[in-house]
């Protein structure tokens, strides 16, 4: 195991993590890109220029980052680049403007990526995942109503056709999917893992 702390919106630090990865390993395989932050809930018309930056610099430059200094570390061999948007990136939805634009960024640049780099067999594909339970949507639960989380959890279960938050493992095994061979001929999508959630 190797850990190298850093900032995803910082590039050198990319290119220590990465230097570092091939120091220790010689080679990358899989790269999962998939560190985000929330932002602010509330409408567009109140959204603070400096939390909507700060959102896409993390959310937005980091996969950019990411997808930028992982292919080049994968151009010889190939490799599996998976990009952690939302199902906030494949709709609208409301009162999470920087969040929405930054997850619409990520699909964005992944299938521009796998275009671009699919001849170096390089494959790059997303999840979109809807609520997981995780402590970022535990917190946001909590910035909407400090006095009564669980009954805006009810709300958005409410609106999923399963009635529940995605177990994270379930997004783990689908990104293990994506990063393996079994998966060899998908690039460029960009799945929903949302029960029924975009279907509805």
């Amino acid at each position: 195991m190797l850990v190298v702390e850093g900032d995803v919106g910082h590039g050198p630090d990319w290119e220590r993590a990465i230097e570092s990865t091939l120091k220790r390993f010689d080679r990358l395989d899989v790269l999962v890109n998939n560190a985000g932050i929330s932002g602010g809930i509330g409408p567009l018309v109140a959204c603070a220029d400096e939390m909507f930056d700060e959102v896409m610099r993390v959310n937005a430059r980091g996969v950019f980052l990411g997808l930028k200094h992982g292919a080049r570390a994968m151009m010889e061999r190939g490799g599996s680049i998976v990009n952690v948007s939302s199902v906030s990136g494949i709709g609208g939805g409301r009162f999470t403007v920087a969040y929405t634009a930054s997850k619409h960024a990520v699909v964005g640049m992944t299938k521009l990526a796998a275009v671009e780099l699919a001849g170096n067999g390089i494959r790059v594909n997303a999840v979109c995942p809807a609520p997981t339970a995780t402590e970022m949507v535990f917190s946001m639960e909590r910035s909407i109503s400090p006095e009564s989380p669980d009954a805006v959890r009810k709300g958005m279960t409410r609106m999923i056709p399963m009635g529940r938050y995605a177990d994270p493992v379930e997004i783990a095994q689908l990104i293990v999917f994506l990063a393996s061979d079994a998966s060899s001929f998908m690039t460029g999508t960009a799945i929903p893992i949302d029960g029924g959630l975009k279907a509805a």
